[in-house]
């Protein structure tokens, strides 16, 4: 017990150290060369950081096809199953990046060029519709006026800009596919896919040698717990993702709302983010369909969406998360809202499963206190209210 009380408390130390490193350098950010250095020492170390998080992504995937390649009964391909498995899923990673680039980028580009270029037409329709309802229609207000006033002062070129899009596009592709930097990376993600079990053993052994028995199986089971609610709630979310943005694309094209896959998409993207991201990509798509369809078009497109999101989160949801994290939606709220608000989208994406961990420490930590005070009440010889401390191997001696 006083192991796993000292394991509980180095976990909670290294969160808190680690909070504490990362608020750090968001406070240095803007530091003159400390900044620099730590952003060229990031970027430096960004194709190995990619190469992990590729290998982290596949794991799995890898793990059950080498598990069925292993039961074949051919010689050659049983030898080879993890290296055959690995070559499979890249592969069909390289297929699906293809099919993304040629097919969906294309639409979703063209969509948002003619939405900005038409922009002006779709606000004159809007404000002309508006003007001939009907003095009493609940449509015809102030509010409406101004909102659409507001929309229309909107700069769309400043963040659409494509002159710029385009020197930042190409800039973006120089960096990301830099043959080195994707080299590097698919090398380090192959390499850690094919040597796991070597990894893995020489970071177990070096975890022993570090500390003591049973602090390490503390630790391994820690980390156990705490990949598998990364791995599961990010796979997940993004698979969920994939599904509502497919359903969705595939619903508008349906009703016929103008740029149905570039709205699909932004509610599928925006539905990673837990709560917060199905109501704004809601309502960012249903003041596009009003521009660009009226707002019949809109209430009704959001009455579809808003049920196909309850199907979501209430069957299909479920279905492929479980409810392994076991959190209570004003914590998840919370989380995402400070996520968010230190670490913009990726912190809110990411804050689910940091409290999840941090939730789980806690709980474990609360009952190894309730069950130490237990002992020790049993033991148990109270002075002047104070509980006395005996060590659990005397107890065990005493027992015996």
């Amino acid at each position: 017990m006083e192991g796993k009380k000292r394991t509980l408390t180095k976990w909670l130390y290294w969160f808190v150290f680690a909070v504490a490193v990362i608020l750090v350098y968001k406070t240095v950010d803007n530091l003159g060369e400390i900044s620099i250095w730590f952003k060229k020492l990031f970027s430096i170390l960004m194709p190995f950081v990619i190469g992990i998080l590729i290998a982290y992504l596949f794991y799995i995937p890898a793990r059950n096809l080498e598990k069925t390649y292993s039961r074949i009964k051919n010689k050659f391909i049983k030898k080879r199953a993890r290296g055959i498995a690995i070559f499979t899923i890249y592969i069909i990673a390289m297929m699906v990046i293809v099919l993304i680039i040629n097919f969906i980028v294309p639409t979703i580009i063209e969509s948002i060029k003619d939405l900005i270029s038409n922009f002006q037409t779709y606000y004159n329709e809007t404000i002309t519709v508006l003007n001939n309802l009907p003095e009493d229609s609940f449509l015809k207000n102030e509010i409406i006026y101004k909102l659409a006033e507001q929309i229309k002062n909107i700069d769309i070129e400043k963040y659409f800009n494509f002159e710029q899009l385009a020197q930042y596009a190409k800039g973006a592709i120089n960096i990301v596919t830099s043959i080195f930097d994707i080299f590097v990376s698919v090398i380090v993600s192959v390499y850690i896919l094919l040597e796991r079990d070597q990894i893995i053993r020489f970071l177990k052994s070096l975890t022993k040698r570090l500390f003591k028995e049973r602090t390490y199986n503390n630790i391994v089971n820690y980390f156990d717990q705490t990949n598998n609610i990364f791995f599961h709630f990010i796979s997940s979310q993004l698979l969920d993702g994939i599904i509502v943005g497919i359903i969705t694309s595939i619903a508008m094209q349906i009703m016929g709302v103008k740029y149905a896959i570039l709205l699909g998409f932004m509610i599928g993207l925006f539905n990673l983010i837990p709560y917060f991201g199905a109501i704004i990509a809601v309502i960012i798509a249903a003041i596009i369909t009003i521009f660009t369809g009226g707002f019949n078009q809109a209430i009704w497109m959001v009455i579809v969406v808003t049920i196909l999101q309850q199907i979501d989160a209430n069957i299909i949801n479920p279905k492929i998360t479980g409810n392994s994290l076991k959190i209570s939606p004003l914590l998840v709220i919370f989380a995402v809202t400070v996520g968010g608000a230190y670490f913009g989208v990726l912190g809110m994406f990411l804050a689910v499963p940091i409290i999840a961990v941090l939730k789980l420490l806690i709980e474990d930590y609360i009952k190894w206190r309730k069950a130490n005070i237990n002992i020790y009440i049993k033991i148990g010889i109270s002075v002047k209210g104070r509980l006395s401390y005996k060590p659990y191997r005397n107890i065990d001696k005493s027992a015996k």
